[in-house]
């Protein structure tokens, strides 16, 4: 799944389910306005691993966030073989937490992929 909002069309309507270029080589690393972006990967557990059906469902339910969220996301990539959903979106305070929270409630098996924090350090 690809997203890239447009104007003249819905995000929703951006799904790219076909294989791609190099993730490292489609993500943008910065908005139209020059500024940097911030983002965040997902785990989807067991997605590809579901009938087709449901599958697609899933995914229609991730890409309903992603356009809910369009003022924030730049760009959104699934990787259907490794169940991995990246997001790029607009540096605002708490929007990529507000945006993985809402993914998550979406598809619960989608969860956040990230380092162990504890008592604000690092944990290896």
């Amino acid at each position: 799944m690809a997203h890239h909002p447009r104007p003249s069309r819905p995000p929703a309507a951006a799904l790219d389910l076909a294989p791609a270029e190099a993730l490292w080589k489609r993500v943008p690393k910065r908005g139209v306005d020059g500024k940097p972006l911030a983002d965040f990967m997902m785990l989807v557990r067991g997605l590809n691993r579901l009938p087709q059906a449901e599958q697609r469902a899933r995914v229609a339910r991730l890409s309903a966030v992603l356009a809910q969220h369009d003022r924030l996301v730049v760009f959104a990539d699934l990787n259907l073989r490794l169940n991995l959903l990246w997001v790029s979106h607009r540096c605002v305070p708490g929007a990529g937490i507000e945006i993985a929270m809402a993914l998550h409630e979406a598809v619960p098996s989608a969860v956040l992929i990230g380092p162990r924090i504890e008592n604000g350090r690092f944990l290896r």
